[in-house]
């Protein structure tokens, strides 16, 4: 009782610790993510954002998809076309 009690705090905290530095491309140091925004001689608007992310939400779903994978003993998906 007390260890799931323990274990639901230190999930809460930590989700609401890395709340803050959540961004729409993963969890990164910053808040706000840098970005350089310029027009070019065209008149096209382009926006450049650096990589400054710890971990981008592709490579988290990557993951938790081999994790899957292996707690459910699948192998190795096929690639290209299965017919």
């Amino acid at each position: 009782m007390i260890k799931t009690i323990l274990l639901i705090l230190t999930i809460i905290s930590t989700v609401l610790l890395l709340n803050g530095c959540m961004n729409k491309h993963g969890i990164s140091a910053k808040y706000y993510s840098e970005c350089k925004e310029y027009y070019d001689l065209q008149g096209y608007y382009h926006k450049e954002c650096g990589q400054d992310d710890i971990i981008t939400y592709e490579e988290m779903g990557e993951a938790a998809g081999k994790v899957v994978d292996v707690w459910t003993d699948k192998k190795e998906k096929p690639k290209g076309n299965v017919w």
